[in-house]
Order: C-alpha cells, then structure tokens, then sequence
C-alpha cells in the first residue's frame, strides 16, 4: 500500500483554555502538514501514534503543573480531539465521523480525583496499519463541560507520523474518502 520516504518525525500543537472560560466552550488549533503531502507525488503522512498531554498553567505566574483536580471549577469533563477536516462546529465529533483520527477525554472532581474515561489506544503501528491523511491541515479541538478554574486549561497533542508514497489506487481512495467525508 504504501512505502516509506522517511523515518518517524514528532508533530506538536498546544490549545489553551483561558482561565474562567464558560462550559461548553471549544478551542482549536491547527497543524500545517501541507509540506508533507504532495498530489503530484503522491505522498502523504501515515500517523502512526497519537498522545493527548493534560496540563495546567497558572494563569499569574505562567508555570506548568499536572495538578489536574482544579482544572475545572467543578465537576466535570474534557474533551480533545485530532481531526483530519475542518470539524466547523462549536463541539466535539461524534466518534463514528471519518474525519476522526484520535480522541481523549479526562473527567475531573474537584475532591482530588482524575480519570482518564476514553481508553482507546490512539497507537496505530507500523505503514500497514498507520492512519493515512493527503490532506494539508490536521484540526485539534478541545472542550470542557464546565467552566475552567482559576488557572489555563492546556492539552498538547503529539504526533508520531512518517511521509509515505502511496500507488495511485490508495491515494485515490484516501482522497475520494475524505472529500465524501467532507460532505
């Protein structure tokens, strides 16, 4: 299906919710891949790992800390997602959407406790099993269902992918998937 041009590369992005930040609110950012993915070469970029990074940042002093219990004024839930189009609404994508790469969510309790809730491993493997995209942006959102606490709300998504070379059957079906995925 495809091979290999180069060897495993991190990609990076950080969303912040500011401190006090109404519920329901989603915040997003957006990872440049275009150099990466090529048409007329017929290259694009097999992710093969996806981590979700939960941080707090004191919103005087700017410091970074894991204390994740105070993340949210009180009880309640957050969401991050990696998407390969656009998602264009104020929430979260179902999780059946094609566009969907990876997902997490983390409930927190104001008494000190904090779970992880979505346990999908987002760890694709090797070229045979990576998730392809040939499109020129990957979209990461996050969302709160309650208001965020007195600090920055930050979650890094990190990105273990290689630029591949696809024959022309599987360019054309990753392709014409994600433009009826766009519809």
């Amino acid at each position: 299906m495809a091979t290999s041009k180069t060897g495993s590369f991190w990609l990076t992005e950080t969303v912040s919710m500011a401190a006090a930040l109404g519920a329901n609110s989603v915040v997003n950012g957006t990872i440049d891949t275009g150099s990466y993915v090529d048409v007329g070469d017929q290259q694009g970029l097999a992710i093969e790992q996806v981590d979700f990074i939960w941080q707090r940042e004191d919103a005087a002093t700017g410091q970074i800390n894991v204390q994740l219990a105070d993340a949210l004024a009180s009880d309640g839930g957050i969401g991050a997602q990696l998407c390969d189009l656009n998602p264009g609404t104020a929430s979260l994508l179902r999780a059946d959407d094609n566009s969907l790469i990876a997902s997490g969510a983390l409930q927190t309790d104001t008494a000190g406790i904090v779970s992880q809730t979505d346990f999908f491993p987002d760890t694709f493997g090797k070229l045979d099993e990576a998730r392809i995209s040939v499109n020129d942006q990957l979209y990461f959102i996050m969302s709160n269902s309650q208001i965020v606490g007195a600090d920055n709300l930050l979650c890094t998504v990190r990105i273990k992918a290689r630029i591949v070379k696809l024959s022309t059957k599987d360019w054309m079906a990753i392709a014409i998937q994600s433009t009826a995925a766009d519809n």
